[in-house]
C-alpha cells in the first residue's frame, strides 16, 4: 500500500509538472530597430509552445501571430510588414492602415473631429475628411511604448498628457497581452487626471489561410449581434440602432462574408463593403464571445471575446494593392478582415450610445481574447 501511494503521488506530480510546463509562456525580446530620430524599438515574442505572438513596443503592434492549421502547419495569420520601417511609412494616420496597433485616444470616427465635455468645446486633428479617425494625426498606434516582461506575457504603458492631440487630461494607459494555450487575452487599463472621453482597441487584419494568401470573402463569419448602428455618406453613424434582420448584415449565423458583401444595399454601397459597428447582444460589462471565423481549407478558428458593448467589422475594402506587406507581397482588396472590439463611434456626440466618459478616481478597464483553434 505504502508503495502503492508513492507511485501515485509520483504521478499525480508528473501531472500537475506537465500541466504547468503547459500554461507556461516563453517571452523573449530583441531590438527591432530605430525610428527616424534614433528612438529604439524593442520586439517581444510570446510563444506558448502552439501560437507565437510577436509585438512591437512601437504602437503596442501586433507584427505577427503564427497559429496551426487542421495539421499542425503553422501560418502568420495578421498582415503588416517584415521590419520597423514598414511600419513607420504607413503609419502617418492619413489613408494608413493601422496594421496590428493599438488605437487611442478615441479608436473609430468622430464626427467633424469635435465633441463637448463638461460644457466645453473640443477639437481634435481631422485624418478622414472633415472627422477624425482612430486617434487622429498622432494616435497610440504611431507613440513608443514602455514594456516589461510579465507572466505568460508583455506589460506596456504610456502617459498620453493633457492636451495630446486635442484630449484632456494626462491619461496613463497600460495594456497587457498575454498568451495562454493558443489565447491572446489583451487586458485595456487606463486613469486620467481630468474628465476625458477613451475608446481602445486593437486593429489587426486577420486572415486565417495566411497572410498574403489571398482574401477572405471565402471565410465565414459569426457576429453575436442583432442590431449595427448605420451610417451616413461619411460613415458617421446616424444614431439609430437597425435590426440585421432581413439585412446583409445578418451573421448571427455562420455567413460567407463574400456570400452578401456585393449586394444592392445603401449601407454597403457607403461603406465599400463592411465598415460597420455591431451592437453586441451581450450588451457590454462581462466577458462573452462576440464573433467567430472559421477558415474551411486551413481549418482554423478565431473566436472573439469581449466586454465592450460593440464590434467594429471591416472587411479590407481600402486595401487594393498598393501597399506591398510580408515578403514583399501586395495587399490587395479585402486580403484581410479586423475585428475591433470597442464603444461605439462617435459615442461623444450620440448621448443615447453607451458613454466613454472616464473621470478622476475613476480606473477604466476591458478585456478581449483571441482564442485560436482548429477544426
Amino acid at each position: 500500500m505504502k508503495i502503492l501511494m508513492t507511485v501515485t503521488v509520483s504521478v499525480m506530480g508528473l501531472i500537475l509538472c506537465a500541466i504547468t510546463a503547459e500554461a507556461k509562456t516563453n517571452v523573449t525580446s530583441q531590438p527591432f530597430g530605430k525610428l527616424p530620430d534614433g528612438t529604439p524599438i524593442e520586439i517581444y515574442t510570446l510563444n506558448d509552445g502552439r501560437v507565437e505572438a510577436r509585438i512591437m513596443t512601437y504602437g503596442g503592434t501586433v507584427v505577427s501571430l503564427r497559429v496551426p492549421d487542421r495539421k499542425g502547419q503553422a501560418a502568420d495569420v495578421v498582415l503588416g510588414f517584415d521590419n520597423l520601417d514598414g511600419y513607420v511609412a504607413n503609419n502617418n494616420n492619413k489613408g494608413t492602415a493601422f496594421f496590428g496597433a493599438l488605437i487611442g485616444r478615441y479608436a473609430n470616427r468622430i464626427a467633424h473631429a469635435t465633441f463637448t465635455l463638461d460644457g466645453k468645446k473640443y477639437e481634435v486633428p481631422k485624418n478622414d475628411g472633415d472627422h477624425s479617425l482612430h486617434g487622429g494625426t498622432h494616435g497610440f498606434n504611431n507613440v513608443v511604448w514602455k514594456a516589461k516582461t510579465i507572466a505568460n506575457g508583455i506589460e506596456l504603458t504610456y502617459l498620453s498628457k493633457d492636451g495630446e492631440a486635442g484630449y484632456p487630461g494626462n491619461l496613463t494607459t497600460v495594456v497587457r497581452y498575454t498568451l495562454v494555450k493558443g489565447n491572446l487575452r489583451i487586458d485595456y487599463s487606463a486613469t486620467t487626471d481630468k474628465d476625458t472621453v477613451l475608446n481602445l482597441t486593437n486593429h489587426s487584419y486577420f486572415n486565417l489561410a495566411g497572410q498574403g494568401n489571398g482574401d477572405i470573402l471565402g471565410h465565414q463569419l459569426t457576429l453575436d449581434a442583432s442590431r449595427f448602428t448605420p451610417v451616413d455618406a461619411t460613415l458617421i453613424p446616424t444614431g439609430e440602432l437597425k435590426s440585421v434582420e432581413l439585412t446583409p448584415f445578418d451573421f448571427r449565423k455562420p455567413t460567407a462574408i463574400g456570400s452578401r458583401i456585393n449586394a444592392d444595399d445603401e449601407q454597403l454601397h457607403r461603406g465599400r463593403g463592411y465598415d460597420h459597428n455591431w451592437v453586441l447582444d451581450a450588451k457590454g460589462g462581462t466577458l462573452a464571445e462576440a464573433a467567430q471565423v472559421y477558415e474551411p481549407n486551413s481549418g482554423r478558428v478565431l473566436r472573439v471575446l469581449t466586454d465592450q458593448p460593440g464590434i467594429q467589422f471591416y472587411s479590407g475594402n481600402f486595401l487594393d494593392g498598393t501597399i506591398k506587406g510580408k515578403g514583399g507581397v501586395a495587399y490587395q482588396h479585402r486580403s484581410g478582415l479586423c475585428l475591433e472590439t470597442q464603444h461605439f463611434p462617435d459615442s461623444p456626440n450620440h448621448p443615447a450610445f453607451p458613454s466613454t466618459e472616464l473621470k478622476p478616481g475613476q480606473k477604466f478597464h476591458s478585456v478581449t481574447v483571441y482564442s485560436f483553434s482548429a477544426k
